[in-house]
């Protein structure tokens, strides 16, 4: 059965892997490109080097429409709270906005004790307060993207066949089938920027 977040047209009924390429600052702004296996592009992730704004970032499709816009809450009775939050909104082709997630990010002195946990819109799972945990070390390639009943949605490891063993600058993230391939990308775009990678200027 498909989880759909940001459209069912990103869900697969077979397990899928792609591979994360990140774009360097100094030549075209930064953020990355996601191929799948034949190495065709299937999302682009633009973040402040190319939008000029800190804290918002965007997911493209491969025709480089927008199809997820994410922004991180700022201000307010937020900024005094143990967590930072991200909210993720799906456009349709006239631009409307839809919220479909919200991400909780720990403040990083206490980054590596507490999971990174994801609500969506509407809630997946009634009678919690998240439906999707991020488990593991994304700087290191090695997490996993965990449904509220513990079943695996995506893992982030190092590309092995690329020769370039110390660098993360590829990776391969695998999809189980009938997640949202968009909404994985959103979250892998927010945790690129928490842990001030390609989309952080």
């Amino acid at each position: 059965m498909a989880t759909t977040i940001v459209s069912k047209a990103y869900c697969s009924s077979s397990p899928v892997v792609l591979t994360v390429r990140k774009r360097p600052h100094v030549v075209n702004g930064g953020g990355f490109v996601v191929t799948n296996c034949r190495q065709i592009p299937v999302f682009r992730v633009d973040g402040c080097g190319i939008l000029g704004k800190k804290g918002e970032l965007l997911v493209r499709d491969e025709k480089g429409d927008a199809l997820l816009l994410i922004r991180q809450q700022q201000g307010g009775i937020q900024a005094l709270s143990i967590h930072r939050q991200w909210k993720g909104y799906s456009l349709d082709y006239e631009g409307m906005q839809r919220k479909v997630f919200s991400l909780k990010e720990p403040h990083s002195c206490f980054a590596r004790n507490h999971a990174i946990r994801i609500c969506t819109e509407p809630r997946l799972c009634m009678g919690t307060d998240w439906d999707f945990e991020v488990r593991g070390s994304f700087p290191e390639r090695a997490c996993t993207i965990i449904h509220n009943n513990g079943s695996i949605v995506a893992q982030v490891g190092e590309n092995k066949e690329m020769k370039m063993s110390s660098s993360k600058d590829v990776y391969h993230v695998v999809m189980s089938p009938g997640i949202d391939q968009a909404f994985v990308v959103g979250v892998i775009a927010v945790l690129d920027n928490i842990y001030h990678e390609s989309t952080r200027c």
